[in-house]
């Protein structure tokens, strides 16, 4: 079984019934405490992917990998998501030195190392998924230039959604007459 938690919340994620775990027989409060001690010295509130080998006697593995390369990306970028429109916004910038130091610790996953992948290949792969959450790939970002383009994207994200609920309240009215 696979899931994502964030690091030190799995006892507030699991409270929200029906969950998965449940239907397995593992015992809740046990399994918190097991994630909880082997996240202890992560950030709270990173999203972490979790395998859980359940056994027949319902004791279970539980096997915690690094965090997403869109979690890493979008930390590098300073954003909180990603582009609503891939391919047609940019959501955020990251240096090709960003990129590398992402793939390091990303060709540490069990993915990348089963298939013996070289730097190179995880490299590509991250910048491809940096094309989808609409990150541009850049050779050197100053912090002058990027907090220029972080603003500017600001106020294009809060006229967009002034032209939305604009809208939203035109197509209101409308069907009121």
């Amino acid at each position: 079984m696979d899931l994502q938690l964030p690091v030190v919340q799995a006892a507030a994620f699991l409270l929200q019934p029906p969950h998965v775990i449940n239907h397995k027989g593992i015992p809740i409060g046990q399994f918190c405490k097991d994630f909880n001690e082997k996240t202890k010295e992560l950030k709270e509130g990173i999203p972490l992917p979790v395998k859980i080998h359940v056994k027949p006697d319902r004791t279970y593995d539980l096997k915690i990998g690094q965090p997403t390369v869109s979690y890493f990306l979008k930390q590098a970028a300073g954003i909180a998501k990603g582009a609503s429109k891939t391919g047609h916004e940019v959501a955020g910038i990251v240096s090709v030195r960003a990129v590398y130091e992402i793939a390091q610790v990303k060709a540490q996953d069990e993915c990348f190392k089963q298939r013996n992948a070289p730097l190179q290949t995880v490299v590509k792969c991250i910048i491809g998924s940096a094309r989808s959450l609409g990150i541009k790939v850049v050779n050197d970002l100053s912090a002058d230039e990027y907090k220029d383009f972080l603003e500017q994207r600001e106020e294009k994200l809060k006229a967009d959604a002034a032209a939305a609920a604009a809208a939203a309240a035109e197509a209101a009215s409308s069907k009121k007459k």
